[in-house]
C-alpha cells in the first residue's frame, strides 16, 4: 500500500509511531463521554456535564503544543520531547482506566502535557528528515503517507475499543490506549538511528524571544487571568471551566494582536492574513469536534445500531456486538428527550437505547439484542479520510494542470462551506426520525461523515500549508501557535455547543445553529479571499 523505498528510511518508523500514538488517543476519545455518562461503570455524568469536560479536555490538548514545540526547539530536542510526551500519554491513559474521578483529572492533565510534548515534534522531526537535497522533492509525499498513519490508527482503534469493552469493560480499553502509545514509543527508539542526525536544537538569533519572555508575557497572565475566572460569583459562559479557558485566552490573543502592531512593515500583510484566518477556522473546528460528544449521543440514543442477523454471528465471534438487556421499567429515569429526570436512580445502568424504539420492535422483558458498540461510528471519519484523501489529491492535481487550482485561502473557504452542508443532512435525519422519537438509519451519520470530511480535507491540511508559507522564519514557531490556539478554542466551544443538546426540544434547532455558524464563517472568508489572494501571491 505505501512504498517506503524511495523515501528516507526514517518515514516507516516515525509512520509507524505516529500510528499508534493516534491509536492511543483516539481510542480514549471514542469513549471518553461514553464513560463519563455511565452510570454504574462510569461516572454518571449528565450530558452538559460530559460535553463541558470533554470540550475542555481537547481544548488544552491542543493548547499545549506551542509551548511544547518551542521548548523542543530551544532545549529539549525533538527526540527527547517526543520520548517524554509519549511516556505521559501512556501513564494518562492507564490512569484512567482506574475508576476513581481525581485519577481521571491527573490522567487528563498528564495526557494533556504529554500531547503537547508529542504531537508538533514528530511533524517536525519528519520535516528534518525531509530536508537534504536528496528528499527534499518528496516531502509532501512523505507527510500525505505520514497523515495515513494516523488515519489507519484512528480507524482501526475503535474496534479494539468495543472488543476489550464488550469482554472485559472500560477500564480495558484505557489500558489498550496506554499499552498502544508504549508501543509507539518503542518503536520510535528502535528507529533513532535513521533520525538522529535530524534532531537539530533551533540555534538562537536576536529576533527570538527567549523562554523567559514567554512565559511572563503569555503564560503567567493566562493562568492569571483563568484563575480570576473562577473566583466570579456567577459563570458567564455556561459554566466556570468555560469561563477560566476563554478567560485565559485573552492574554494570548492580545499578544498576537501586539505582534501584528510591532511587526516590521514588510511582516505586516502575511501576519495579519494569518491571524484573519485563524479568527475564521476556529468556527470549523467548533462543529468538527462535536464527533466525540454530540455525534456520539447521536450514535448512541438516536440511531439504529442493531446488528443484522445475516452478519451477528462474525460480529459475535470477534467480540464486536454489544449485548443491550430490556427491562421495562429501566428507562423511567429520562424523559422523551433523553434528558436525565432523577438521578437518584442512576445506579442504575439503564437500557437508554430502548427510549424511542417502537413497542412492536420492544424485546420481550429480560430479553436482549445485539448492537453495533457507540464509538465504533468513530471510525467512519478516519474510514473516508482514508478513502477521500487519494481522491481529492487526484482532483487538485488535475485542476493545477489546467491552471485552475484554488488556492489555499480558497479551499479554507469552500472546507468551511461544505462542512455547513453536513449539518444540514443531519437537519434531514431528525425529520426522518420524528426529532429523535424513532431511531434513525446510521446512513444519515456516515452520509453526514461523507460530506464534513471532505470539508476537513478542503481545511485542515490547509492550515499548516499557510503557516509555512506566510510565516516570517523568525515567527514559525508563535504562528504555528496561533493555528493551535485556533483549534483549541474552536475544540473548546464544541463542548459548549454540545453541552446545550439537552435544551432544544427540536433536536433540528441544534444542527441549524450549526449550519448558521459554519456559513458565517465561510462567508466572511469568501469576503477575504481577494485581500487573502493577493497576499498568498506575493508569498509564492
Amino acid at each position: 500500500m505505501f512504498n517506503f523505498k524511495k523515501h528516507p528510511k526514517a518515514l516507516p518508523f516515525l509512520f509507524f509511531s505516529e500510528m499508534w500514538e493516534r491509536f492511543g488517543y483516539y481510542l480514549m476519545i471514542g469513549i471518553f463521554t461514553l464513560y463519563l455518562k455511565d452510570s454504574v461503570n462510569g461516572f454518571g455524568f449528565t450530558e452538559k456535564e460530559a460535553a463541558d469536560l470533554y470540550g475542555t479536555f481537547i481544548a488544552f490538548v491542543f493548547l499545549t503544543p506551542f509551548i511544547g514545540g518551542l521548548l523542543a526547539d530551544r532545549i529539549l530536542g525533538y527526540r527527547r520531547s517526543i520520548t517524554i510526551g509519549g511516556i505521559m500519554m501512556g501513564i494518562g491513559y492507564c490512569l484512567m482506566s482506574v475508576h476513581d474521578k481525581n485519577m481521571l483529572y491527573v490522567a487528563m492533565i498528564l495526557v494533556i502535557l504529554g500531547n503537547g510534548f508529542f504531537k508538533p515534534n514528530i511533524s517536525t522531526l519528519l520535516g528534518n528528515v525531509y530536508n537534504s537535497e536528496e528528499y527534499k522533492s518528496k516531502k509532501d509525499s512523505g507527510y500525505s503517507i505520514f497523515y495515513m498513519g494516523i488515519n489507519i490508527g484512528a480507524f482501526v482503534c475503535n474496534f479494539f475499543g468495543a472488543a476489550l469493552f464488550n469482554i472485559y469493560g472500560w477500564y480495558a480499553a484505557f489500558l489498550a490506549a496506554g499499552i498502544g502509545m508504549f508501543v509507539g514509543i518503542t518503536i520510535f527508539w528502535i528507529g533513532t538511528k535513521h533520525y538522529k542526525h535530524a534532531d537539530v536544537i533551533k540555534p538562537k538569533s536576536d529576533s527570538d524571544m527567549s523562554l523567559l519572555h514567554i512565559f511572563s508575557v503569555i503564560l503567567l497572565p493566562s493562568i492569571g487571568f483563568g484563575l480570576l475566572a473562577l473566583m466570579l460569583p456567577k459563570p458567564l459562559v455556561g459554566s466556570a471551566t468555560n469561563d477560566a479557558f476563554l478567560f485565559g485566552c485573552i492574554p494570548i490573543i492580545f499578544f498576537y494582536g501586539r505582534l501584528l502592531y510591532k511587526s516590521p512593515k514588510e511582516e505586516k500583510r502575511p501576519i495579519a492574513a494569518m491571524l484573519a484566518i485563524f479568527s475564521v477556522v476556529f468556527m470549523f473546528w467548533a462543529i468538527f469536534k462535536q464527533n466525540g460528544s454530540t455525534l456520539n449521543t447521536w450514535a448512541e440514543r438516536y440511531t439504529d445500531r442493531e446488528i443484522p442477523a445475516a452478519i451477528l454471528p462474525g460480529m459475535k465471534s470477534l467480540y464486536l456486538a454489544e449485548k443491550i438487556t430490556y427491562k421495562k421499567d429501566s428507562v423511567v429515569v429520562m424523559d422523551e428527550q433523553f434528558r436525565i429526570k432523577d438521578k437518584k436512580l442512576m445506579e442504575w445502568n439503564f437500557p437508554s437505547y430502548f427510549k424511542n424504539m417502537p413497542p412492536e420492535n420492544l424485546p420481550a422483558e429480560n430479553e436482549s439484542i445485539y448492537a453495533f458498540n457507540t464509538n465504533l461510528f468513530q471510525s467512519v471519519n478516519p474510514f473516508w479520510v482514508i478513502i477521500l484523501t487519494p481522491l481529492l489529491i487526484a482532483f487538485f492535481s488535475f485542476l493545477g494542470r489546467k491552471g485552475r487550482e484554488p488556492s489555499t485561502p480558497t479551499k479554507i473557504a469552500f472546507g468551511l462551506l461544505i462542512s455547513g452542508l453536513s449539518c444540514f443532512v443531519m437537519v434531514v435525519a431528525i425529520y426522518s426520525n420524528d426529532n429523535g422519537m424513532v431511531k434513525a438509519s446510521s446512513w444519515w451519520f456516515v452520509s453526514s461523515y461523507v460530506v464534513i470530511t471532505i470539508g476537513e480535507l478542503f481545511l485542515s491540511p490547509m492550515g499548516l500549508s499557510l503557516v509555512s508559507k506566510l510565516s516570517p522564519p523568525r515567527l514559525t514557531s508563535l504562528m504555528m501557535g496561533g493555528w493551535f490556539l485556533s483549534t483549541s478554542i474552536g475544540n473548546k466551544l464544541s463542548g459548549v455547543l454540545s453541552s446545550m443538546w439537552d435544551n432544544y426540544e427540536n433536536k433540528a434547532n441544534f444542527f441549524y445553529v450549526n449550519i448558521v455558524l459554519l456559513c458565517a464563517a465561510a462567508i466572511l472568508m469568501f469576503g477575504m479571499l481577494r485581500w487573502l489572494n493577493a497576499i498568498f501571491e506575493e508569498h509564492k
